[in-house]
């Protein structure tokens, strides 16, 4: 499935950004049920019509998402681009009969191809060789306070933050902020056995989708469980424990809706809220 297939606008074919951002937000958000009708045509029947309105639905969340990286320096419309070929992969891979809207699959696979697309751009030499260095590379920028270097105790502040050492933040603010290196090793980089940024791009076959679960469900068995559970309500709570603690038969969003008696959505909202309320209660 491509941009083409789905004949869709981009940046560069209406003359401005401005004119496709103002084009993609003319496109009406679709409700759940209209979602699922749509993401069941494609998926049961490879109806390229359907899966065309599911991407331009959701054109500008991929606009949203692509202006929180305009601080690497990159073109606006090269990242939405990027993004917008996350979002065809999400769509294609989307499956409505888990009970999670897309927008919540997709953002994950939009930002997949946004952050491998800095890295390809970026002139840094080993500049995220580690998930650590990675979360780092995304972050440290939005963290810093200001344009010179971080004192002893911000870096403290930017590792507790992070969950990383201190030695990784001055490491990777010296990447960072020091002088550009190229991104393809050199002659000499090759003879030293040296490593450069393409050589730690995202594996094809990792999903963000399911990398996020691992780590959702990592978050929740760690220390402070019971405690992040008490503070939620009886219904919530049940959700949670229905939904993320019960490995062998996790419960599906339709059959809590049937449980409580209302819709799929609400009970996605009312999960959203816990979780957010229990990771708060994890991180205090």
């Amino acid at each position: 499935m491509t941009a083409q297939s789905l004949n869709f606008p981009v940046p560069s074919s209406l003359g401005s950004l401005e004119n496709y951002i103002q084009a993609v937000n003319r496109f009406p958000i679709l409700s759940a049920e209209e979602e699922l009708s749509l993401a069941r045509r494609f998926r049961e029947h490879n109806d390229l019509e359907a899966a065309r309105q599911l991407v331009l639905s959701h054109l500008r969340l991929v606009v949203s998402i692509a202006r929180g990286y305009l601080g690497y320096g990159l073109p606006h419309a090269d990242l939405i681009q990027e993004g917008n070929v996350g979002l065809m992969k999400a769509v294609k891979r989307y499956d409505p009969a888990r009970g999670v809207r897309l927008v919540s699959f997709a953002v994950h696979w939009i930002k997949a191809e946004i952050h491998e697309y800095i890295l390809k751009n970026w002139r840094l030499l080993k500049v995220a060789t580690t998930k650590a260095q990675r979360k780092l590379f995304f972050n440290l920028r939005s963290l810093k306070q200001h344009g010179g270097s971080l004192s002893p105790d911000e870096v403290a502040s930017v590792a507790q933050t992070l969950k990383v050492s201190p030695e990784d933040v001055r490491e990777m603010e010296t990447r960072l902020y020091g002088q550009d290196i190229p991104l393809e090793p050199t002659l000499e980089d090759e003879e030293q056995g040296s490593f450069t940024p393409i050589a730690y791009l995202a594996a094809p076959d990792v999903e963000p989708s399911a990398d996020l679960e691992r780590k959702e469900r990592e978050q929740l068995a760690s220390t402070g469980l019971a405690q992040a559970l008490d503070s939620l309500d009886e219904r919530s709570r049940h959700i949670i424990q229905a939904r993320w603690l019960n490995e062998e038969n996790p419960a599906t969003l339709h059959e809590l809706a049937a449980h409580y008696g209302i819709s799929a959505e609400r009970v996605r909202q009312i999960e959203a809220k816990a979780l957010q309320k229990m990771k708060t209660a994890l991180s205090a």
